[in-house]
């Protein structure tokens, strides 16, 4: 935040979380700003629930958002007032203004949040339980977190949120689940209705919910186990797919931290990139694939994996590596032996960034062991044998081994 303008020692801008009570759910503190304001911005149904009270320009968020911000930052240093539901730093309107104006700028009045609301009508302790925000969002951001026994709270977008949640959980397995919409909640409006997700049928739905689930998974259901190395069947692929062993190994290597940037190079099916994101929800990839089939399919994946933020950038490199944004970590998977491929990568990753490359070929670990005598790092074979069927016996049958290459830029 280092180019904001020097702030100011009064805040300016007053940040204020009101219920579907309106009004009453107020304290006179924040009525009285209210009141004052010459300026308040805020939704529809803001302005509605609080229309007793604002006396100065009613200004309603417009399209594109980035509109509003640039409305309000114009006002920097003048009395404004910015209406949001709830806790304005959950999900809210909080941590978009706070990417552009300082803390002590501000005056923000929260009220309970929509998940705490729910938790507090379902008696579920708040953290012990998945909170997750589907407005605006995919809804298969919900895939990592189902598994047996878990509790989510999920706010959706609209009224057609919970049923779209319903068809997810029924189509991967989870139809047993229960499944508490909570509608309009702290209003008059005010409904809680309960179902299984297979038996899914609630219509009228306020556009104002919030879905708790109750997770039961049933037989064959897609769980995401939290460790690397996920199950290659889990993946839609075509066989070009970094194995599970491997791919274990892999992501150990890359040792992903909290909000770092991966490119995928050769992406294939798009598994390294996957198992990045779901490492933490602040990582982010990019998966790069010439081939229009397979970014086509790492991008389904990324969906049924729950990491719909997995950029695809079809093309090949080193071409397609051009305006990407700097990366924390690079992997090299497919198509490393191509000329200028590596130096690409090398010279477009950070100080202190790591790289890590795998070699099938014999032409890739030529590649890697010259870079590996020019410029160290660690070189490490991986051999991994199965064991199947020989004849009327069994024995073990190997895998094609894989030459790994690590390396961290000074």
């Amino acid at each position: 935040m280092s180019d904001m303008p020097s702030h100011t020692t009064k805040p300016w801008l007053v940040i204020i979380g009101i219920g579907e009570d309106g009004p009453e759910g107020l304290g006179e503190h924040a009525k009285r700003l209210i009141s004052a304001a010459p300026a308040v911005f805020g939704g529809e149904r803001h302005h509605a629930l609080m229309e007793s009270l604002i006396t100065g320009e009613r200004l309603v968020w417009q399209s594109p958002f980035e509109k509003s911000i640039n409305a309000i930052l114009s006002r920097r240093g003048s009395p404004v007032v910015v209406l949001a539901s709830g806790d304005p730093f959950l999900y809210g309107i909080g941590a978009t203004l706070s990417r552009h104006v300082n803390a002590d700028e501000m005056l923000t009045i929260p009220a309970p949040s929509a998940f705490s609301m729910a938790a507090s009508r379902l008696g579920w302790p708040l953290q012990e339980t998945a909170c997750l925000s589907l407005h605006g969002r995919s809804i298969d951001l919900v895939r990592p977190h189902l598994h047996s026994g878990r509790r989510i709270i999920a706010l959706t977008s609209d009224a057609r949120g919970p049923g779209e949640l319903a068809a997810l959980l029924s189509n991967s397995g989870f139809g047993h689940s229960r499944m508490i919409v909570l509608e309009a909640l702290g209003g008059a409006r005010e409904r809680i209705l309960s179902t299984s997700a297979d038996d899914f049928r609630l219509s009228d739905i306020d556009p104002l919910n919030v879905c708790g689930v109750e997770v039961k998974a049933g037989k064959g259901a897609r769980i995401l186990p939290f460790a690397a190395g996920l199950d290659d069947e889990l993946f839609e692929h075509d066989g070009q797919i970094t194995k599970r062993e491997v791919r274990a190994l892999t992501q150990s290597a890359l040792a992903p931290r909290h909000g770092e940037l991966l490119w995928d190079i050769g992406a294939g099916s798009g598994s390294i990139g996957i198992e990045w994101m779901l490492s933490d929800p602040s990582l982010k990839a990019v998966a790069i694939e010439q081939s229009r089939e397979r970014a086509e399919r790492i991008a389904r994946n990324a969906f049924a994996f729950g990491v719909p933020g997995l950029a695809v950038v079809e093309g090949t490199a080193p071409a397609a590596l051009g305006g990407l944004p700097v990366p924390d970590a690079i992997f090299v998977g497919g198509g490393g032996s191509e000329p200028g491929v590596m130096d690409a990568a090398i010279a477009s990753l950070k100080s202190g960034g790591r790289l890590v490359a795998n070699a099938v070929t014999l032409e890739m670990e030529a590649v890697l062991l010259t870079e590996q005598a020019r410029r160290g790092g660690l070189l490490t074979r991986i051999e991994i044998s199965r064991a199947g069927s020989l004849g009327a016996m069994s024995g073990w049958r190997p895998a094609m081994p894989v030459v790994q290459w690590r390396w961290i830029k000074d």
